[in-house]
């Protein structure tokens, strides 16, 4: 997987987390204002980002995804000698993650992203993640995100369920 990181100069391609932040309540949906917790971090025309060492990022693949019904997936390094970074901290797909309701890919993997004691130049379309299927028994009796409402399913950037988005009350 490679990481999204172009668009114009008003298009959010990521959030940093904003150091000792308060406490959430991980039962309170939406509870929170985005602003209190991230900086919203804007498309620049070379399409690079700068990873501060310790900072936390959330971040998205270019791709969309897809998981078969027969399959799951963690997100793995592509490759632990390109640097002292880390993409994949929740990085497993359920079957049927990112399957559209026309069939299609749906979904991009959001990427938690953090880097080690220097500063890490990313940029647009540089590969950061790799996915490691592993079959199943037998293919999923229900596909994610199916039946119940999913914060995961056919998403973009985004922040956990439990914030709400920016300027919003």
């Amino acid at each position: 997987m490679r990481v999204a990181l172009s668009g114009d100069a008003k298009e959010i391609v990521g959030y940093r987390a904003i150091k000792n932040g308060n406490v959430i309540d991980v039962d309170k949906p939406r509870g929170y204002a985005a602003e209190d917790f991230w900086e919203p971090i804007y498309a620049r025309a070379d399409g690079r980002l700068i990873l501060d060492p310790d900072e936390f990022y959330i971040l998205a693949s270019r791709e969309k995804l897809q998981i078969p019904p027969d399959l799951a997936a963690e997100m793995a390094p592509i490759d632990p000698a390109i640097g002292e970074f880390r993409v994949h901290y929740a990085g497993f797909f359920d079957p049927g993650f990112g399957h559209g309701p026309d069939g299609l890919p749906s979904a991009r993997a959001v990427l938690e992203v953090r880097s080690r004691d220097v500063p890490f130049l990313i940029e647009d379309g540089q590969p950061v993640g790799r996915l490691i299927f592993e079959g199943l028994a037998d293919a999923a009796d229900e596909l994610y995100g199916a039946s119940a409402t999913s914060n995961c399913q056919g998403q973009g950037l985004k922040l956990s369920k439990h914030f709400r988005d920016f300027g919003r009350a």
